[in-house]
């Protein structure tokens, strides 16, 4: 297996691998470039963003935006991201339509060992997410890896979401818990 194919699979593998630097480097000069557009260049924020994604999208991203690759993004139809988001997507992310999410929010597929010897070996691994469609994510909330959204659920503005989230549901805090 390739570097790519045990990140993607959720297995260890080694972030310094040429490959995987190559893909890096190519997301930060298109986040770098989409990230400098201003109001008006739809049509040049959209061919920076088809290229980043890796295929064109219905949705809207406000820059800044950062990714680590890009090409693991699925995005829905009118899927909006406000100002700021992260989405380190060592796996995939997915994303459905008409799903809303605040400004500053990290979605987080990048996951590291718990034990210092193995940190130390400098591998890594991840876990996809999945944010179902019209979801509301409120801005600064952090989604980890491995989480499961439903559709139509709500993420309270600043929780950090450790666990999946039912169909319907609104969570807010730190761990984010149900609202009653």
């Amino acid at each position: 297996m390739t570097e790519l194919e045990k990140m993607l699979a959720g297995a260890s593998y080694r972030p310094g691998d040429p490959d995987l630097v190559a893909l890096r480097k190519r997301a930060q000069r298109l986040m770098r470039d989409y990230n400098a557009t201003v109001y008006g260049e739809d049509e040049h924020r959209a061919a920076l963003l088809a290229d980043l994604l890796g295929r064109e999208t219905r949705a809207t991203i406000r820059p800044p935006f950062y990714v680590d690759y890009g090409v693991h993004i699925d995005l829905g139809d009118e899927v909006f991201l406000n100002y700021g988001c992260v989405i380190l997507d060592v796996c995939r992310v997915t994303i459905g339509p008409r799903t809303q999410i605040g400004p500053g929010t990290q979605i987080l597929t990048a996951d590291h060992p718990r034990d210092a010897a193995a940190r130390a070996e400098g591998v890594e691994m991840g876990k996809p997410v999945f944010i179902g469609s019209d979801v509301w994510i409120g801005g600064g909330a952090l989604i980890l890896p491995g989480v499961t959204v439903g559709d139509g659920a709500v993420i309270g503005a600043g929780s950090v979401v450790t666990r999946d989230v039912p169909d319907g549901i609104t969570v807010a805090g730190n761990p984010a818990r149900p609202l009653r």
